[in-house]
């Protein structure tokens, strides 16, 4: 497989990948069927992974525009956004204007033939869309219906706009990003989307395990706020009952005394001495064994006290070889190391490679680069059933076969504006 740029003729990095077609791929929530009204990251991310795990997913896009992430770009591969191929893969897409009375009213059905409905608009928007919890449930009563907003879908906040940047604001993460003195920074990747996202699939994988017991639908609120701020659990507690403030250090301040980077002759490494055992385990991989059974340097506690005085020491022995060899020496020897790898080490890393989680979709002629689902199932990694769809793909095949309309239904639909297919 050669691909290549269209601008350079360069090899693409999508070439170096192990190639998947698609299959049938994990079958949990087979059975399972998902309207997915979102668009961006956070709502996107959640149904593929309903979708990456055997549910039927709906999408649902405006006609002629689509998800907002389909414009996002450069970069963009066979003239689709890259951004939208990553949280897209395994849905059917419809084009369908659900802000007309017609559209809407096809949506209404569509909803009444799904278990789940998502959306990612504000309460007032939902509201005035038709697409909320009561507007919805009333045509399913046992529908789920997850929103995944801002800041929730109460409060003094609810109608306020937001991304993942803003929220990565709000919750403390990005005063805790960056070097003590440098300036806050935002995490390298959209934190705050992936894991509201995330938690919206679970709390529905959830819910519907809830149902088969009650028969009861449920309204899940997401907030992206709320998701970010909970992955800082481990140092707002701390804060919380002890009043020390975690202030911005590099990553140089965590509760186990040395977990940091260092450098070494080359390139740098990740080191996390976390507990007594690993402790000696290091000084005796690196030759000086009485240094670790030092009884000044007993405990975690005490090493946190003298940590300046360690780290310089470690700082200064690590510099005496390269990556490679102190990597060697701490694999052999137990102790926690690696390295810190950019972007395209990563994706050429053959364990990840094995394991599938990055690969080549080959589908319809042409080619998607994927990050899978993220573990395996009874000895197995996922393979994708759908490629990411062209905007408006399924309209016809979707509205056919779940809805039963015709062929002149569909003509008229489409001659009204109201739903679009193909390509846009």
């Amino acid at each position: 497989m050669v691909l290549s740029s269209q601008q350079s003729g360069k090899v693409l990095p999508i070439a170096r990948l192990p190639v998947v077609t698609p299959g049938a791929g994990f079958d949990l929530l087979d059975g399972v069927r998902v309207l997915d009204l979102t668009t961006s990251v956070a709502g996107p991310f959640a149904t593929m992974l309903l979708a990456d795990l055997g549910a039927e997913v709906v999408k649902i896009e405006r006609p002629g525009v689509g998800d907002d992430a389909r414009a996002w770009g450069p970069p963009f591969l066979d003239g689709q956004s890259l951004w939208f191929m990553s949280v897209n893969r395994n849905k059917r897409s419809v084009a369908l204007d659900y802000s007309q009375p017609e559209g809407l009213a096809i949506l209404r059905d569509l909803a009444a033939r799904c278990d789940v409905v998502v959306i990612n608009q504000p309460a007032r928007v939902a509201r005035k869309l038709g697409v909320d919890a009561a507007a919805m449930r009333a045509v399913r009563e046992d529908l789920i219906h997850v929103s995944i907003t801002g800041f929730g879908l109460d409060g003094e906040r609810a109608d306020w706009t937001c991304y993942d940047l803003i929220a990565e604001g709000y919750s403390g993460i990005m005063d805790l990003t960056g070097e003590m003195d440098g300036e806050p920074q935002k995490i390298g990747t959209p934190a705050a989307d992936m894991l509201a996202g995330q938690d919206a699939a679970l709390a529905t994988v959830s819910a519907l395990f809830a149902r088969m017991k009650t028969g009861k639908g449920r309204t899940i609120d997401i907030s992206l706020v709320d998701s970010m701020t909970r992955f800082l659990n481990c140092r707002i507690v701390p804060y919380l009952g002890s009043g020390e403030l975690p202030r911005r250090s590099g990553g140089r301040d965590s509760v186990i005394a040395i977990y940091q980077a260092f450098h070494t002759a080359d390139e740098p490494i990740t080191l996390g001495l976390g507990n007594d055992n690993i402790w000696r385990r290091f000084w005796e991989a690196v030759g000086e064994p009485a240094y670790g059974a030092d009884p000044g340097f007993a405990t975690n506690a005490d090493r946190r006290a003298k940590r300046a005085e360690i780290v310089a020491h470690i700082q200064e022995l690590l510099l005496a070889k390269s990556r490679a060899h102190w990597l060697a020496v701490f694999r052999q020897a137990r102790v926690p190391a690696g390295p810190i790898n950019r972007i395209d080490e990563v994706a050429d890393d053959p364990e990840l490679q094995r394991r599938g989680l990055l690969y080549c979709l080959a589908a319809d002629g042409r080619h998607f680069p994927q990050v899978g689902t993220g573990f395996c199932l009874d000895g197995s990694s996922n393979v994708p059933r759908l490629p990411p769809p062209r905007l408006g793909e399924h309209t016809a095949a979707v509205l056919s076969t779940l809805l039963g309309l015709s062929e002149s239904r569909l003509a008229a639909l489409r001659a009204a504006g109201t739903i679009a297919g193909g390509t846009e």
